[in-house]
C-alpha cells in the first residue's frame, strides 16, 4: 500500500507586494479623503433630512408621464441626430490618428492632440460653452454631443485600426496603390464592425448625456429635470429617473441586436 505524501499548498511568493499595493491604496484614499474634507458622519447627522425625499423618489407621479412625452422625443432625436453626425465625421479623423492607416507623422501628431484635448473637456462643459454661444434648447445641446461622441468614436477606432492586420494594405501599396485607397480596399472593410459597434455605444451614451447636459440648458429631458428639481418636486423626478432607466435598457437590447445583424 503506497503512501501519499499530502503537500501543504505554497503561499505566492508575491504576497507581501499585493499588501503594499493595497496599503498605498488605503493611504491615498485616506489622505484624499481628508483633502476633500470627506466626513462620514455628515450622512449619519444629515439622514433624517434625505428620509423624506427618498419616500418621495420611489413614489414615481405617474400623471405626469403626458408633460414629459415632449422631453423624452426631444432627446431621443438630439442622440440619433448628434450620433449621426459624429460618427461620419469620427470615421475618416480615425484613420487620421493611426500610424497603420496615416504615414504623416506631423498630420499623426496634430490629429492625436486635438483629440486628446476634446477628450479632455467635459461634455458639461461644452455645453455651457454652446449655451452661451447659440442660445438655450436642442441645437447647443446636439453641437455638444457630436464633439463627445468624435472625441470618443476617434480614440476607440483608431486604435482597433492599430491591431488590424496590415498584409492586405500592404499587398495594395505593394501592386502601386496609393496609401489612401489602400485604406479604402484593404482596412476600412476590416475596421467597419468595430465602427459600427463603437458608433451604437455612442447612441446609448448619448441618452444619459443628454440628460445631464440639459441641466446647463441644452435641450432634452435635462432641461425638464431641472425645472421639476428647482420645485422641490421629486414624484415627478422620479418618474424621468424612472424612463431614463426605461429608454436606456431599451436602446441596449435594440443596440444590441443591431450589433448581431450588422457586425455579426
Amino acid at each position: 500500500m503506497t503512501s501519499q505524501v499530502v503537500e501543504r499548498p505554497r503561499k505566492p511568493r508575491n504576497a507581501w507586494k499585493t499588501v503594499v499595493v493595497l496599503a498605498i491604496i488605503t493611504v491615498i484614499t485616506v489622505w484624499a479623503g481628508i483633502g476633500v474634507g470627506a466626513d462620514v458622519g455628515d450622512i449619519i447627522d444629515n439622514w433624517g433630512n434625505a428620509t423624506g425625499k427618498l419616500i418621495q423618489l420611489i413614489q414615481p407621479d405617474y400623471w405626469f408621464f403626458p408633460e414629459t412625452v415632449d422631453a423624452i422625443l426631444e432627446t431621443l432625436q438630439m442622440a440619433v441626430i448628434a450620433t449621426a453626425i459624429g460618427a461620419a465625421i469620427s470615421f475618416p479623423l480615425s484613420f487620421a490618428a493611426s500610424h497603420v492607416t496615416n504615414p504623416n507623422r506631423p498630420l499623426l501628431t496634430v490629429v492625436r492632440g486635438i483629440m486628446n484635448v476634446v477628450r479632455a473637456v467635459p461634455d458639461l462643459l461644452y455645453a455651457a460653452v454652446l449655451v452661451a454661444v447659440v442660445g438655450t434648447g436642442a441645437l447647443s445641446g446636439i453641437l455638444a454631443l457630436i464633439v463627445f461622441n468624435v472625441g470618443i468614436i476617434v480614440k476607440l477606432v483608431s486604435e482597433a485600426l492599430d491591431s488590424v492586420d496590415r498584409g492586405p494594405q500592404e499587398a495594395a501599396l505593394a501592386a502601386g496603390g496609393t496609401w489612401i485607397a489602400a485604406d479604402r480596399s484593404a482596412v476600412a472593410p476590416q475596421i467597419f464592425p468595430a465602427f459600427v459597434s463603437q458608433s451604437l455605444y455612442t447612441l446609448e451614451l448619448n441618452v444619459r448625456a443628454s440628460a445631464v447636459i440639459g441641466l446647463v440648458g441644452a435641450g432634452g429631458l435635462g432641461m425638464l429635470i431641472d425645472n421639476v428639481r428647482t420645485f422641490y418636486k421629486y414624484h415627478q423626478l422620479s418618474l424621468i429617473i424612472l424612463e431614463i432607466l426605461v429608454i436606456v435598457l431599451a436602446l441596449e437590447l435594440i443596440s444590441s441586436w443591431a450589433r448581431r445583424k450588422l457586425v455579426g
